[in-house]
């Protein structure tokens, strides 16, 4: 099994209280009720950002107006940092609020490289208010008239006030693949906007009209020339950034292929082939994904085991 910090949750989502209009009312006179706000996809920490288990900072409604709801969330299950049944509100705060709520906004944190110690309720709770508020923040208004749409549900539908037509909240997918040659090594590669020797395996986004199978195939060749064979798919977790669905698979170079790459040069400037060997030999110099994404698990998937690598050194 493939562990993935993102793919986990302990909140019940509770989708059948979305459609009461008077839903917020009941949270807001619930005194175990606690608010998630989030200023420009930040969050804050109960601790410090260094913390081996950070923890998101909740408040009670009375800190936040009813204004800034965002979306109900759902209920925390138990055996974790909230109370069993304690409901969670997202909240969408403006600049004034946010200083209000934490005045230094070096304490306003993204957790895109530090949240992989968070609980299986904390990391699912961001990782769901994250892709909502994105995608709240980007399609307020109808794609058919332009007006701006009302949030409905709870903030899980809005809907145009002119022909009443319903959208809901967007997620992209994208596959990610581990490509594997003859030789059992894995294929790295490196954008040209990334720091020297920082590598990943590759990805894209899915097209439409399209298998997450044909996707492996168009993608791993548009971005290396290589043509593979048998995706096999492993594992998936959210990407809220914006608002991505990552679906892991593997791969292997087909029979009569050489492994001679072929970066496009657009994405992908680098690529390198990499034995078990050669990441034992040079882990600490490779900067590698980070331990919240999908990438990194799937490449210690397959190196078997744990690896320290130059990220985790500095």
């Amino acid at each position: 099994p493939i562990y993935l910090p993102m793919a986990r949750s302990a909140l019940n989502r509770d989708y059948l209280s979305r459609k009461d209009d008077g839903l917020y009312g009941q949270l807001d006179a619930d005194s175990q009720t606690k608010v998630l706000p989030i200023y420009k996809g930040k969050v804050l920490l109960a601790g410090s950002i260094n913390d081996a288990k950070p923890e998101l900072k909740f408040f009670a409604p009375a800190d936040i107006p009813t204004e800034s709801y965002l979306a109900y969330l759902g209920k925390a299950t138990g055996g974790h940092e909230l109370a069993e049944g304690t409901s969670v509100i997202l909240a969408d705060v403006d600049q004034a609020l946010a200083e209000t709520l934490e005045p230094n906004p070096d304490n306003w944190h993204v957790l895109r490289r530090t949240g992989a110690g968070m609980s299986d309720l904390g990391i699912g709770i961001y990782a769901q208010a994250l892709a909502l508020a994105n995608w709240h923040n980007t399609h307020s208004h109808c794609p058919k008239c332009g007006a701006l749409t009302q949030i409905i549900d709870a903030g899980w539908v809005r809907r145009c006030p002119v022909d009443g037509q319903e959208i809901y909240p967007r997620t992209d997918p994208a596959i990610i693949v581990s490509v594997i040659d003859h030789q059992d090594r894995i294929l790295l590669g490196s954008q040209g906007v990334w720091e020297e020797n920082r590598w990943s395996i590759l990805a894209g986004f899915v097209e439409p009209g399209e298998s997450l199978e044909a996707a492996v195939v168009r993608e791993m060749f548009e971005e290396s020339g290589l043509r593979v064979v048998h995706p096999r798919y492993l594992a998936s977790q959210a990407w809220p950034f914006p608002y991505s669905l990552m679906l892991g698979y593997t791969a292997k170079i087909a029979a009569d292929s050489d492994g001679t790459l072929h970066p496009d040069g657009e994405e992908i400037e680098k690529l390198r082939w990499f034995s078990r060997e050669d990441i034992t030999r040079e882990a600490s110099a490779l900067l590698l994904p980070g331990r919240l994404t999908i990438s990194r698990a799937i490449i210690e998937h397959w190196y078997g085991g744990e690896i320290i690598s130059a990220s985790e050194l500095a």
